[in-house]
Order: C-alpha cells, then structure tokens, then sequence
C-alpha cells in the first residue's frame, strides 16, 4: 500500500478487525457486511463444493456466454474476501481454528448444534481464541424448547407475531413484503457483535452473541405487546391505520397515493391552512387531536375531508405544498426511490462491479462525519483469495495449500 492508502486504511471505524463469516443466504451475510462496509476484514468461508446457494438468486449479470453473477449475493457479500474450507474434513477443521485463532469475529447462521456436531462449537474455537466473539443467528435462538427447529425469515414473521399484525381486517395476514425477519436480526447481530468486540477488546474475553429470528422480529411489533399486556388486546391487521393515533395513513391523490400524518393540532391547522379552508381546524367536532383520534368522527369528518383535498393534486403537487411544514410524503415505487435525487445525495445507490458490469445497489445508511465515505468492493468468487487468505493470514506457504487443495480442504 502506499503511505495515502494507508492512512485511508487508519481512518476505517474497523480497521483491522477480522471477520469469519460461515453464513449463507441474508441472515449472516448482511451482518457481516455491515462490518465490511466499516472497514473490517471480512473472509466469506464457503464449502468448496457447495457454496452459498445465493450464488443462484436472480437477477444474474452475465458477461458474454458466461452463466452469470448474481446481483442479489452481491448485494450482500460486498467487500468481502472469499475463501473455501470443507469443514467436514479434519483439514478444514484444523484449517478453521488456525483462521480463528487470528480473527476477531466468527459469524454463523446454522441451526443451533450443527457447529458443535462437528466439532467447531464456540467452547472448542474459544480454546484457539479466547477473545473471539462468537456471532450465531438462527430462527429461535441457542435456548429454548424451540431451539433446534429449522426456520426461514417468513417462520420469524409468523412466529414473531408481525405476520398477525400485516394486512387488511376483513382479510387473512400478509407477509411483510421483505424478508425482515433475515434482515432484523442481522442487525441485532451487527450491534450485539460490537458491543461484545468491545468487551474483548477490554477484558480480553470473548463470548457467543445469540440473536433469533423470532425475537428480532417481536421488538417490531411497535405498541403490540403492551397493548396485551396491559388491555387483553390482541393486535390485528389495521391495513394503512394506525391502531389510534388519526390522521396517520396512506391517502389517494390524482396520480397515487400519499402518506400523511397531519394528526397533531399544529399540523392539522397548518393542513387546513393549506387547502384554503383554515375554518376546519375550529370545528368543534374535529377542533382537537383527542377528537380527531375517534375512530368514527375520523371515518365520518375527516377522512372525507383529506379526500377530496389530495384527489385534487398530484403526488408531487402534494409535496411541493406541504414543503417542510407538514409531514407528508409520496409512496415512491422502488424505480422512484431509485431515481430520487434526495437517495443520491446521500449516497444511497452505489455502483458495485458484478460480472464485468456496474450494477447499482443499496449503499450503506451509517454515515460517519469524520471517517467519511468508505469504498466499496466487490463481492469474491467461491474461493477467489484461498491461496492468498492462507499466505498472508496463516503464513502458509504454496506446497501447503497444494496439499489441502489435492485432499478437498479447500
């Protein structure tokens, strides 16, 4: 590196931190990514004859005859490093404490015993390195009766109890159109591994980080559980309502729909105002926000009201008017929100190379004043930097990565 690079290097809120990252899919990979894009050193460990089957999600990028690349894997497994190990062989076993004995951070996402079956359990890693902290996601946790059950990001969703909360009243439950329950507790893990780094850091002691599915997505649920707890209210689907706070919704307009959320006595003054009708905001049916909250004064007095408002203006019109006095916002399809030049300005889409290509991505929402941008890089090939992971790593030299690539370690 030269002395620029370098100092660039320094600068990186992880630099220096390595990361083993045995995961596959979201789950896993968008955590250790989070601490790829903060600098850390992140080695992507695939089984060399099986790797991450998100290598196969669409859309592909092909580049000439080839099969292509997938921008989904990219997506999440950029700045990464990727190398293979069969960690069913007693090389790769052994291969794998050796790299662990050198890293920080180990993050897994199999289902609770699978590491201990083969013998790479964080109380046998923990002997190779007694600061590792030990990051494993699953669907329901470590502990529990429900421990060893498989689980994909809809099980958080139905057992977390959102999928209960999503959709229309006089309809089933909808999944939330993502996979949250990947996502959330990704980023469980993300804050949870840095808070035990900085532990390990301290102590010099490592420990498993243990976040599920079902629990991620059970902090979702907003005022869900305390309305339970304290009422017997079992929540349900409530479609674009909030469960009491009014006018707090999506809205039709000319060309769409909008979100407004005009429910406080300032803005709702300030919204009528606006549409030229100031004398609303004195009606003494709706003249407060408590009054406003009544499910049928807001069904028969004021929803008719933001209807004939907004079906008079455009999405954009709507915007234009409310400014950055009154909150509301246009339900962007994702092409809009792509193309938003408030999204560019933050950086939000960035260009990654993915077979030969720039596909533009999501970029990183963690903006850091000092540190400023950190670069992006491309996510590796199944085993792209073996060879040079175990040279620079483990010092290995070339006639023993020969050996363990001629046995299948690798």
């Amino acid at each position: 590196m030269t002395q620029d690079a370098d100092a660039r290097e320094a600068t990186r809120p992880l630099a220096g931190v390595v990361v083993l990252d045995i995961t596959r899919v979201v789950a896993g990979p968008f955590c250790s990514m989070l601490l790829a894009d903060l600098g850390a050193t992140v080695i992507k460990v695939e089984h060399p004859d099986d790797p991450d089957y998100a290598r196969t999600f669409p859309p592909m990028v092909a580049e000439g005859d080839a099969a292509g690349e997938s921008a989904f894997f990219s997506q999440f497994n950029r700045n990464k490093r990727g190398i293979t190990v069969n960690l069913k062989s007693a090389d790769g076993k052994a291969l794998l404490k050796q790299l662990v004995a050198k890293a920080d951070i180990l993050v897994e996402n199999f289902r609770p015993g699978t590491m201990d079956k083969l013998g790479l359990g964080y109380d046998v890693l923990r002997l190779c390195n007694p600061r590792l902290v030990y990051t494993a996601i699953s669907g329901f946790g470590r502990t529990g009766p429900n421990s060893s059950r498989p689980a994909f990001d809809n099980t958080g969703q139905a057992v977390g109890g959102l999928w209960s909360m999503n959709g229309y009243p006089d309809r089933p439950p909808v999944r939330v159109g993502t996979i949250i329950g990947d996502l959330a507790a990704s980023l469980y893990a993300a804050i949870g591994t840095l808070a035990a780094l900085r532990v390990a850091e301290r102590t010099g002691e490592g420990q498993v980080v243990d976040v599920s599915q079902q629990d991620s997505i059970l902090t979702l649920t907003e005022n869900a559980v305390v309305r339970y707890t304290t009422k017997g209210e079992v929540a349900g689907p409530l479609g674009n309502d909030h469960p009491f706070v009014r006018p707090y919704g999506q809205f039709a307009c000319k060309d769409g729909y909008v979100f407004f959320g005009g429910y406080t006595d300032k803005f709702w003054r300030l919204t009528c105002d606006m549409f030229g009708e100031p004398h609303q905001a004195d009606d003494p049916e709706i003249d407060t926000m408590e009054k406003r909250f009544d499910p049928d004064v807001a069904e028969r007095k004021v929803k008719p009201l933001l209807e004939r408002w907004f079906g008079a203006y455009g999405k954009a019109e709507l915007e234009a008017m409310a400014g950055d006095r009154i909150p509301l916002s246009a339900i962007r399809t994702i092409a809009e929100v792509v193309e938003d030049p408030h999204v560019a300005a933050r950086k939000m889409i960035v260009e990654i190379p993915v077979a030969g290509e720039s596909v533009r991505m999501f970029g990183s929402p963690i903006k850091l004043s000092r540190t400023g941008e950190i670069p992006l890089g491309k996510a590796p090939m199944p085993g792209e930097h073996t060879r040079a992971v175990l040279m620079e790593l483990l010092r290995l030299d070339d006639a023993e990565i020969q050996r363990l690539l001629n046995s299948g370690a690798v």
